[in-house]
């Protein structure tokens, strides 16, 4: 792998890997919480809008640019990121490339395509609030966080999407996709030393001799959230019972506790069926439709939380069980045998997913505006290997004590 920096500000990132496929993608520091005073999901409708024009390529022309050549183009808002990216034939790379920053740095918005595009993201919305596992997790997180930048929901609301106007993407888009906030990722079958070049190339085109370098973006200001606890019932009339449990947790740049906690996540409710609450609650009684945990790093702060779907009947016995098996990681380290099981698991599916180039390229992106490096394979398993029972005894106590402990159902 090779890490770079332009003179404009722009970082990148290439690495040789796969066969014939070619993956690369545009990160921009500009999410959900750097929104300011704008209206709620300005970022994702920016996201959407962006495709709709440049002043060299038209919709049309931006859909069937790598289309027709069999690659895809694709992009999603997060709440510290926009991210830009595309996949095809190596011999594609630069076409690609040259796509994403056209529509980073030379974005149009045109007004009766934002209107099209206005009624997309409302549908998007209305749609997202008829998947109640998906509306109790977003209205979780944004009561964890309450007054705080990331509490703002990604979609925005309809309300406050109707109120999104062109000046408003326009001056979003040129305050936000600033070359000191971008990271540039290619992963690709081809050498490093070409790849670079490749790189150093097509950034020194967008943006010669440093231009943009000058032009800082929005200072992002860090600030720990203040805990709160809540236990709250919604009577949704759903046909199920869709509940959300957690607290805050890790922030991405606490490095030994997120590690312990990325592990914590898969032991009690990762994606295998041998984990904590999939083997008692769904295995062993039936008791739910399906059950998961999850950790989610921010830049202030993370969230960690146990969402489950099952009968009304059942919540009672669900909670009662999910409680004794969060009661025994707080009160007992884990043997020594079972946390080597579980550290065997999580480096092995981070193997698995290392080799999705995809994966591998979105991942570079992340790391680059994070922390400005990218760690290597052999140093994520060092830090997996070192965390002992003692962490995941103290880091439980931290996140499933009752004082700490949030719950919301949708009943």
């Amino acid at each position: 792998m090779i890490v770079g920096k332009e003179a404009s500000g722009v970082r990148w990132a290439v690495k040789s890997s796969g066969k014939a496929v070619a993956y690369c993608s545009l990160s921009i520091k500009a999410g959900t919480r750097d929104e300011g005073d704008f209206p709620l999901g300005i970022a994702h409708f920016t996201e959407h809008t962006i495709f709709r024009g440049t002043s060299k390529r038209s919709a049309t022309s931006i859909n069937n640019c790598l289309d027709h050549l069999g690659g895809e183009l694709n992009a999603y808002t997060t709440k510290e990121e926009i991210v830009l990216h595309a996949t095809v034939l190596k011999e594609d790379l630069r076409r690609a490339l040259a796509l994403l920053l056209d529509l980073a740095t030379d974005a149009t918005f045109p007004e009766e395509a934002i209107e099209t595009e206005r009624g997309v993201v409302t549908d998007e919305i209305k749609s997202y609030k008829d998947s109640p596992a998906d509306d109790v997790y977003d209205r979780f997180e944004g009561m964890l966080f309450p007054g705080h930048p990331l509490s703002r929901p990604i979609l925005g609301t309809v309300q406050s999407v109707r109120k999104i106007t062109t000046d408003d993407l326009r001056h979003f888009y040129r305050s936000s996709f600033r070359p000191s906030s971008m990271a540039l990722t290619i992963v690709a079958p081809l050498p490093e030393d070409k790849l670079a070049k490749v790189a150093g190339s097509i950034l020194g085109k967008y943006f010669p001799n440093g231009a943009g370098a000058g032009e800082g973006a929005p200072t992002r200001v860090l600030r720990t959230p203040e805990r709160t606890l809540f236990d709250k019932s919604m009577d949704k009339r759903n046909h199920e019972v869709n509940a959300v449990y957690g607290s805050l947790a890790p922030s991405l740049y606490e490095e030994e506790d997120r590690f312990a906690a990325i592990l914590l996540a898969n032991l009690l409710g990762g994606p295998s069926s041998n984990s904590i609450l999939n083997d008692v609650l769904r295995e062993r009684h039936g008791w739910v439709y399906g059950v998961e945990t999850g950790y989610t790093q921010y830049s202030d702060a993370g969230v960690f939380a146990i969402s489950l779907g099952c009968d009304k009947t059942n919540l009672s016995k669900c909670e009662n069980a999910m409680r004794a098996e969060l009661d025994k990681l707080m009160e007992s380290p884990l043997s020594p045998r079972r946390l080597a099981a579980a550290r065997r698991q999580l480096i092995g599916q981070l193997a698995v997913s290392s080799e999705s180039g995809e994966s591998q390229c979105l991942s570079m992106g992340k790391s680059l505006l994070s922390f400005g490096r990218i760690s290597e394979d052999g140093e994520i398993i060092s830090k997996v290997e070192a965390i002992t029972p003692e962490k995941i005894m103290e880091l439980s106590r931290t996140l499933f004590s009752r004082d700490l402990f949030s719950r919301l159902v949708f009943i």
